[in-house]
């Protein structure tokens, strides 16, 4: 399996909590259907989607910030959970390179985005949040 994959799952699983307000448990579990993953692939995902979650007012707030006259509840839902995800993993996992976690974002935001100018707004949202905290440890 791959970590894109990995993410594609626990994009879709993050999607559903949100849009579908459904139990995080029960969109893991419809998320992973069909796929044999193994126990360390499991986790992944479900480190993923869990901790987003736990995460996720801290992580809007971020968003927000980094929104140029727009609002968090204006976003389409694809766009906002990739901009979600993409910032649980800057922000809370070291052994991911910010630049894996904004690509990823960014192929997804390919595959699933709602327009044409998806990736693009994406990009820019995390380079500004990626850019201003490495400016702090610097």
């Amino acid at each position: 399996m791959s970590r894109r994959l990995a993410r594609e799952v626990a994009f879709t699983a993050l999607f559903q909590v949100d849009v579908g307000r459904c139990r995080t448990k029960n969109a893991l579990m419809r998320s992973m259907e069909g796929y044999n993953f193994n126990s360390e692939e499991e986790q992944f995902i479900t480190d993923l989607l869990t901790n987003t979650v736990e995460h996720q007012d801290y992580l809007d707030e971020i968003i927000k910030k980094y929104l140029v006259k727009w609002e968090l509840e204006r976003l389409s839902a694809v766009d906002r959970n990739l901009l979600r995800l993409a910032l649980y993993e800057i922000l809370y996992r070291a052994d991911i390179p910010h630049a894996v976690s904004i690509n990823e974002a960014l192929e997804l935001a390919k595959k699933y985005g709602s327009t044409g100018e998806a990736v693009g707004f994406i990009n820019g949202v995390l380079d500004r949040a990626v850019g201003e905290a490495f400016d702090r440890e610097t």
